[in-house]
């Protein structure tokens, strides 16, 4: 395979709801760039991209494929993504080293919500979008209707370039608005005749044309000003504004195609080199805000946008040549470790089928194997360059379960695997949660972690369990309280003794400490002598005040009386959760003077911190998420419903192009297996996002409920 010069070089990425066609799509394009001889199908497991055993299962794209195809003497990079919501992070992650998105609707259905969402992405990441109708051969494809749904969805961006002569089983041809000409196709081998266009069409492709004219004249003043003068555009004037358009994201042309039967589809790959933007169109900004040119003169830089573990091959790096030209042998430097790494091997990649190259240049996209450290998100350089490119931003999850290896001894491989897949897709998140003693495990929805359970168990041969999570509360009070306890013991020899007392008050922000108090009954008066403040990891605050007189502690032994404070503030005494927000003021005690020790201080700080705590209006806190539900408007009312019977908090509805938009605070133990729930609602047509807001007050028989089991739980400890 040639070296292509960055001019030469198309990076695309495919988007579209699942179903939408995209993999075929790309199969027939390597099938045109005779990358492949012949065209394999989804349904006999046999295409490039959908490769992997679990996605030829369920038939639909899991994880993005790179791939390439050479066409017009140019190389057009391919990444094929997962059009479910539940795997975005490949999508998120093409979009950093793809220059276009090819967004495929389908024919039948038009603007689906995973088209919508896909968008919003690409329009996040300021990528230009090429619009490709699929399906236009099957017998419930509406063009119009289609058409129809994208303007209603993009407004004015959307700008026709085809449309068909008939649509469903007989669809063979389409008339090109660009070229004023018609398409006939004579096989599915993509074989053609190129017509005029019949009498019968010429008004309408006269009018699709005009205003495809007008679009591309907008762009561009020079062009803006030709059309006033002339009413027309040339093909090459048009196409000079479309490109201009497209670039800016302000215009959206839309392609007719039937992937399966190969119609259309080298018009549209035509167009991709044509018109969509070169490499070096798009800024790539370092953290430091530099733009670095994509330039192949430029030192190297490469930035590694994916990782994976492939059979024969190890840990393989898919990378983009940020700038300069990379070569095989050459060493890099990774900026923010120091590390050396050299480049053993570049490969182009279509799928499994790895071409050896021995150099490739800015802009282009590739991939290479054993790095000794360098991961997805991490940029190398040579010579001295700091270049570290802006990271890719994945989603938060939207999924959470807790997760344990059947067999006990398998929990350190376990470990290991989850790390792996969280470095192959970091919208897998795995943590250890000490405070919920659970591993719990977070993803984009329950399928996203059924893949991934699927592999531990027929990949790693590894059995485990989920099960839901454990919930973070915390605990606080509310009211002021006092408590002393005595501990004290005697067993032979030396004994223990410590006693407390201490008063405890909720800290309220802005607020300071008062040392004048009345409770039970009592005044009392503290001398504040001494303040330690601690924020707490886990949120909140402990401030500890040394109000002792007379001695009646040693200081010697205050320490341990905020430590054994300090462990109950661990296991809270209402449920064992956190606890935080407390004013602690130790005001007397008494010492024995032989007896007396640390652990017998801790044992009474942490026992009479516990009973006043119990007396201090206790409440329990939760964490609060705030959940935003784009769904279609006949959903509404079911998904409107569900939410209120999860404790939702509405906080406001809106519409948004064609989908109602639903926000809500709603507490997490309410949003268990909420991705599930929702997408058997809407039949999958809904989506959403969550995002922590803060911690809130359970309701009173939450409370009561939550109390019950804890105490239930000690009584079986």
């Amino acid at each position: 395979m040639k070296v292509y010069p960055t001019q030469s070089i198309r990076n695309v990425v495919l988007l579209g709801n699942t179903k939408s066609g995209k993999t075929t799509l790309a199969e027939t394009m390597l099938f045109e760039g005779k990358v492949i001889d012949r065209r394999g199908s989804v349904e006999t497991k046999t295409t490039v991209s959908d490769n992997t055993e679990i996605e030829q299962i369920y038939q639909r794209s899991i994880y993005p494929s790179l791939l390439f195809t050479e066409f017009m003497d140019n190389k057009l990079n391919i990444i094929d993504t997962p059009g479910s919501d539940d795997f975005v992070g490949g999508v998120i992650s093409a979009f950093k080293v793809a220059d276009t998105g090819i967004m495929v609707v389908n024919a039948q259905h038009g603007v689906e919500v995973g088209t919508e969402i896909l968008a919003r992405y690409a329009q996040q990441h300021c990528k230009p979008m090429i619009l490709a109708m699929n399906q236009l051969d099957h017998e419930k494809a509406n063009f119009e209707g289609s058409v129809e749904s994208l303007k209603q969805t993009f407004g004015k961006k959307v700008a026709v370039v085809q449309f068909p002569t008939e649509t469903g089983p007989s669809f063979t041809s389409f008339v090109d608005v660009l070229k004023m000409k018609m398409y006939k196709f004579k096989d599915e081998n993509g074989t053609r005749e190129e017509l005029d266009i019949p009498e019968e069409f010429k008004d309408q492709a006269e009018i699709y044309h005009q205003e495809l004219a007008e679009m591309a004249a907008e762009n561009e003043e020079s062009l803006m000003e030709l059309f006033f003068e002339n009413g027309v555009l040339t093909e090459d004037e048009i196409r000079k504004g479309l490109s201009i358009g497209l670039t800016q994201c302000e215009i959206m042309p839309l392609f007719c195609l039937s992937a399966r039967k190969d119609i259309g589809v080298k018009r549209l790959m035509e167009f991709i080199i044509n018109v969509a933007p070169f490499p070096n169109r798009s800024e790539y900004k370092t953290k430091e805000g530099e733009v670095v040119p994509c330039d192949s003169s430029a030192p190297t830089s490469i930035f590694i946008y994916k990782t994976t573990v492939e059979q024969h091959l190890g840990e393989v790096s898919y990378f983009r040549v940020m700038s300069g030209k990379l070569t095989e042998g050459m060493d890099l430097t990774n900026p923010e470790t120091g590390a050396k790494e050299r480049i053993s091997i570049i490969y182009a990649v279509a799928g499994k089928k790895k071409e050896k190259i021995s150099e490739i240049e800015a802009g282009d996209i590739g991939c290479t194997v054993k790095l000794k450290s360098a991961k997805t998100n991490q940029t190398l350089n040579a010579g001295n360059k700091d270049w570290v490119f802006e990271p890719i931003v994945f989603p938060p999850s939207k999924f959470r379960t807790a997760i344990k290896a059947k067999q006990e001894k398998d929990e350190e491989k376990l470990g290991e695997i989850l790390n792996r897949a969280h470095a192959e897709d970091p919208t897998i998140k795995v943590q250890y949660s000490k405070e919920l003693k659970q591993t719990i495990l977070s993803g984009q929805g329950e399928h996203h972690i059924n893949i991934l359970k699927w592999h531990l168990t027929n990949t790693h041969k590894l059995e485990v369990d989920l099960f839901n999570p454990k919930i973070p509360y915390r605990e606080t009070i509310t009211k002021v309280a006092i408590a002393d306890y005595r501990h004290k013991k005697q067993s032979g020899g030396a004994g223990q003794f410590g006693e407390v007392h201490i008063l405890i008050e909720p800290v309220v922000e802005g607020v300071p400490a008062n040392n004048k108090f009345k409770v039970e009954g009592r005044e009392l008066v503290l001398n504040l002598k001494g303040k330690e403040e601690y924020t707490m990891e886990w949120g909140g605050k402990l401030e500890y005040y040394n109000c002792i007189v007379g001695g009646s502690i040693d200081a010697r032994f205050m320490p341990a009386i905020l430590k054994g404070i300090m462990e109950k503030m661990e296991e809270g005494p209402l449920t064992g959760s956190y606890a935080r927000d407390i004013r602690v003021f130790v005001y007397d005690g008494k010492m024995h003077p032989v007896d007396s020790n640390e652990i017998s201080f801790k044992l009474a700080g942490r026992n009479a911190f516990k009973e006043a705590f119990k007396k201090a209006g206790p409440k329990i806190m939760e964490p609060v998420y705030n959940v935003e539900v784009l769904v279609p408007s006949d959903c509404m009312g079911d998904v409107m419903s569900d939410l209120q019977n999860r404790r939702a908090m509405i906080e406001g509805m809106s519409s948004e192009k064609g989908f109602e938009v639903l926000k809500a605070k709603v507490p997490l133990a309410e949003l268990n297996k909420y991705s599930t729930t929702l997408s058997s609602l809407t039949s999958g047509r809904a989506t959403f996002t969550m995002t922590y807001s803060d911690y809130q007050q359970v309701p009173a028989d939450v409370q009561d409920k939550l109390l019950k089991e804890y105490e239930a739980t000690e009584k079986d400890d």
